[in-house]
């Protein structure tokens, strides 16, 4: 990314989107004006474009960042109809009936903790660790465009149709990448999520 840009290693997911937030509170308040890009992953956060990264470097090991909390992104909500090919498994390994699933998916929070693997592709958290899964022991060369998915901490929802290995649960209609939009992906990171069954 070049001379100015920082990559800032975080101790887990959470504390990457809680510096995320945190950078975001801070130029919005017009601090790091000159910055062009803020780029959260798994557990980094890329800052582009500081006109002193070196100095940035050396203070953002100080700050005391709180961690991110409810209703501190915008809400969208994504219609989605539990029709998933792995409905089933992923209810078996939950301890719960299939009828079941549709509930716990819709009950849970999700908030967009990054993006990428596809233009679009949000990898969503907010499960509870009795509830992450286990990725399929042999991935799928094709997975249908919308489907809603798990695997692992994550949630997500494929933008096209491409190879992937997490469980299947369900379909969305929602347009997840619109080149033709600004911004092109309708979600983004901090963004809260909460999914709303559909039957049609």
């Amino acid at each position: 990314m070049g001379r100015d840009a920082v990559l800032v290693e975080t101790e887990d997911g959470e504390g990457a989107q809680a510096l995320h937030a945190e950078l975001l509170r801070r130029r919005a308040a017009g601090e790091f004006a000159e910055v062009r890009e803020i780029v959260p992953a798994a557990r980094t956060v890329l800052v582009a474009g500081l006109a002193d990264p070196r100095g940035f470097a050396a203070a953002v090991t100080g700050w005391e960042v709180p961690p991110v909390g409810p209703g501190s992104g915008e809400l969208r909500e994504l219609p989605v109809r539990f029709d998933g090919p792995d409905v089933a498994e992923v209810a078996a390994l939950w301890s719960v009936a299939p009828e079941e699933l549709p509930g716990i998916v819709t009950a849970t929070p999700f908030r967009v903790a990054f993006c990428g693997f596809a233009p679009g592709f949000a990898y969503l958290t907010g499960l509870p660790p009795e509830l992450h899964l286990p990725r399929r022991p042999t991935p799928r060369t094709a997975v249908p465009a919308g489907s809603v998915a798990l695997a692992g901490p994550y949630a997500g929802a494929y933008p096209r149709s491409s190879p992937g290995g997490w469980q299947l649960v369900g379909t969305t209609d929602a347009p997840l990448w619109e080149p033709s939009r600004e911004p092109a992906a309708l979600l983004s990171p901090g963004t809260e999520v909460r999914f709303v069954e559909v039957t049609a």
